[in-house]
């Protein structure tokens, strides 16, 4: 008996023990939504089918056979997570560009014009530093013009090579004669010629950023031809001056 005027110890509550569902209440789930093995193929990843006695002699090669079908299988999701994660870094390029195309188009002066390349496309392509240098025939002044930066005769060349239009570089240092101050931040570059017309001098458009690998010779470089083309377009309807 219990002494009176004190409570009981209170009793711990049961465990309770999780039970397996049935064989029928799984295939009844299953047969209820056909679809659920297509939707978390990786519940097969756990199934090992039964080995077999087939005589003294004989392998039984079904395993093998599901183990390089699943490998198989692996190897065909990572292709497709690869070519998802493309598609989706080339459209936002893609965004990028088609941005700075409609920045250089509304510019209403050749100074706006400059200052929209030297600055804002800085912040539409997402880079670190964009420079826009000119070769100048007579010589390097001490400072740029108008947003424009001033190069030696050949620089374009040398930087480039030549006939290449667009080049990409990843895992670089800088070129100081290009870049100037800035040099410390370009790890990779896309560096785009610039020859608006005969009777101007060579150019190039210079993107620098600080991300070793942002820009890739693997890389597609037609839309950034694009870009420079259209940059082309504008310096020479802006100066007055003939087609190339």
């Amino acid at each position: 008996m219990t002494e009176v005027g004190k409570k009981s110890a209170p009793t711990a509550p049961k465990k309770t023990v999780a039970q397996a569902p049935a064989a029928a209440d799984i295939g009844a789930f299953l047969s209820a939504n056909p679809g659920f093995i297509k939707d978390h193929p990786e519940i097969l990843d756990g199934l090992a089918p039964d080995l077999r006695e087939l005589g003294t002699g004989i392998v039984d090669i079904q395993s093998i056979l599901i183990q390089r079908l699943r490998t198989d299988n692996h190897r065909l999701q990572d292709l497709h997570d690869d070519i998802l994660a493309t598609g989706r870094a080339n459209l936002t390029r893609q965004g990028r560009i088609h941005g700075a195309v409609l920045s250089l188009l509304e510019a209403r002066s050749f100074r706006e014009l400059m200052e929209v390349t030297t600055t804002d496309l800085a912040v539409k392509l997402d880079v670190d530093v964009i420079v826009l240098g000119v070769e100048n025939e007579n010589g390097i002044a001490e400072r740029s013009v108008s947003g424009i930066r001033l190069i030696e005769p050949g620089s374009v060349e040398r930087l480039m090579g030549p006939g290449r239009d667009v080049v990409l570089h990843a895992d670089i240092k800088g070129d100081r004669i290009l870049y100037g101050s800035a040099t410390g931040l370009v790890a990779s570059e896309a560096l785009l010629r610039l020859h608006a017309s005969r009777e101007a001098p060579t150019g190039i458009l210079a993107l620098g950023a600080r991300h070793r690998h942002r820009f890739d010779p693997d890389q597609g470089a037609e839309l950034l031809g694009f870009l420079g083309k259209v940059l082309e377009l504008c310096i020479r309807t802006w100066l007055g001056l003939p087609r190339s």
